[in-house]
């Protein structure tokens, strides 16, 4: 009895095995089979190989005639992330093409990005020096007129930067032709005293560097004017041995007063200096102000009000990293004469040819160490001339240049 339940158990099992094996069996089939048909619907065209035939082989491709089938429309083209965007690397290596301004980078990958400096010195090409004019404005820019006098005849020696509030367009109230029109950069929100005043500087110097034509780079504001013609401004510049950031050392509550022992040791109070925002450079001293990473984190951190970092940051980090390259003084004039946290502001009635003959000529400067005699000057603009100024400073204008180079 036990023999015939255990034949009867080892039957039932070989059923359902063979059944089993007889399943997958099918389904390795239809798999096959499916595969096979979607293989054979592409249109594959193969390589011409050709192989040793024997006695008894004779392999042989055949190129299917049937035409391909219709292919869906492609998903829609997503842009660039910021970090794959920079600007096209063609663009970036051809280095006498103006790189374009508009882009979207960060503040880190542009200042990156402007930091590389050329083992070799010498330029692959012709290359014309020019001054980077970079404009740090709340808004409008209600002298263009004036500048536009200014900038006239000389478009292969300078290049212009403007930087204002990421949701003003300054174009919007300038002609097509005019100098200004498409030279905002990347720009963000500014504070008057906070960090991000530096922020925006630095995004200016970082943006100019780009352009390795550029030289000498100017920081100018709204209230801005040239005190001289286009030519005597550009040879003063190039020509120059030192840079022109003020930088001083202050003992008053406005100067050492606002140094913060926090900073300590990377900025010791005798590396302390004070000294006006508006300064200019040149290259070394642009990309040392855009590469740092030492000082700024310093500054940022431990620098607020009474502190203003525009006031403080620059002029001591020049002081500490390249103090030898500098003249310690601006070149560009405003009126600290009246007693007050702000400077004398000249509207219609201030405006006459007497007052700025009296900024050019009333002041005594060194320059190249007095090597140099071609030219004596101290202030090559001004600063704090209202929007009201504009006609007054445009009648002016011929007589402020006549007899000058």
């Amino acid at each position: 009895m036990a023999n015939e339940q255990l034949k009867h158990s080892t039957s039932q099992f070989s059923q359902i095995f063979h059944v089993f094996f007889l399943l997958i069996g099918f389904s390795i089939g239809m798999a096959v089979s499916l595969n096979l048909k979607s293989f054979s619907s592409f249109n594959i065209q193969l390589p011409n190989f050709s192989f040793p035939s024997s006695p008894s082989t004779t392999l042989v491709f055949v190129r299917q005639q049937q035409p391909p089938p219709a292919l869906s429309s492609p998903p829609p083209l997503q842009p660039p992330s910021p970090s794959v965007d920079f600007y096209e690397m063609n663009n970036f290596f051809e280095v006498n093409v103006e790189p374009p301004l508009m882009h979207r980078m960060s503040d880190d990958e542009v200042f990156w990005r402007a930091s590389m400096v050329p083992m070799i010195k010498e330029f692959p090409y012709e290359r014309v020096p020019k001054i980077a004019f970079m404009f740090l404005i709340k808004g409008s820019l209600p002298l263009a007129p004036l500048w536009e006098m200014f900038f006239k005849g000389h478009e292969h020696l300078f290049s212009i930067y403007v930087h204002t509030h990421p949701l003003y367009n300054v174009s919007s109230s300038l002609p097509p032709n005019s100098v200004f029109y498409g030279r905002r950069i990347p720009s963000q929100a500014v504070q008057w005293g906070r960090p991000s005043m530096i922020d925006a500087e630095r995004r200016l110097l970082a943006n100019a560097l780009l352009d390795f034509s550029n030289e000498r780079f100017i920081l100018l504001s709204e209230t801005c004017i040239p005190l001289y013609n286009f030519t005597t401004i550009y040879n003063y510049l190039i020509n120059s041995q030192y840079t022109f950031v003020s930088s001083y050392d202050d003992p008053r509550k406005i100067g050492r007063g606002r140094y913060n022992p926090r900073m300590f040791p990377i900025v010791s109070i005798a590396d302390w200096r004070k000294g006006s925002q508006w300064f200019e450079v040149d290259r070394t001293v642009a990309i040392e102000i855009i590469s740092d990473t030492t000082y700024y984190p310093i500054f940022r951190e431990h620098c607020g009000p009474p502190c203003y970092m525009d006031e403080h940051y620059i002029p001591t980090l020049v002081n500490i990293v390249l103090p030898e390259r500098n003249s310690n003084q601006t070149v560009t004039w405003v009126d600290w004469s009246k007693n007050g946290p702000h400077p004398g502001r000249f509207g219609r009635r201030e405006i006459s040819l007497e007052l700025l003959n009296r900024v050019r000529f009333s002041f005594n400067c060194s320059y190249n160490d007095g090597k140099n005699d071609t030219v004596s000057l101290c202030f090559l603009f001004a600063r704090k001339f209202m929007p009201d100024s504009l006609q007054p400073l445009l009648k002016i204008w011929p007589s402020l240049l006549q007899g000058l180079i």
